[in-house]
């Protein structure tokens, strides 16, 4: 991980739809919430060996948000959301790979 991959901010958009983080290097990236919870890197989530999705999207409410969002040491954001998931970690690297629009 390059120290430029590293959150500086991480927190609402100002209308609240959207997760921003702003990076050392002076990008930001936003993600919708419900984008964010279906792209999960977890075990529960993807399987291991081939990385196929196993979170059905049907399962996951439209209006899923992040509740809390802590670092994980300094290589990763955890996630507790709305519809009891927490067990995802984000590494800066893959959240940087998933943006949208960056």
């Amino acid at each position: 991980m390059s120290d430029q991959t590293t959150p500086v901010e991480v927190g609402p958009t100002e209308d609240g739809t959207q997760l921003r983080i702003r990076w050392r290097d002076g990008a930001v990236s936003e993600y919708p919430p419900r984008y964010l919870r279906l792209m999960c890197p977890c075990a529960g989530c993807v399987e291991e060996m081939t990385h196929r999705p196993l979170l059905d999207p049907a399962t996951v409410p439209m209006d899923v948000h992040p509740l809390t969002v802590e670092y994980v040491g300094e290589y990763a954001l955890r996630f507790d959301w709305s519809d009891g998931h927490r067990t995802g970690i984000y590494p800066f690297d893959f959240l940087r790979d998933i943006a949208l629009g960056t």
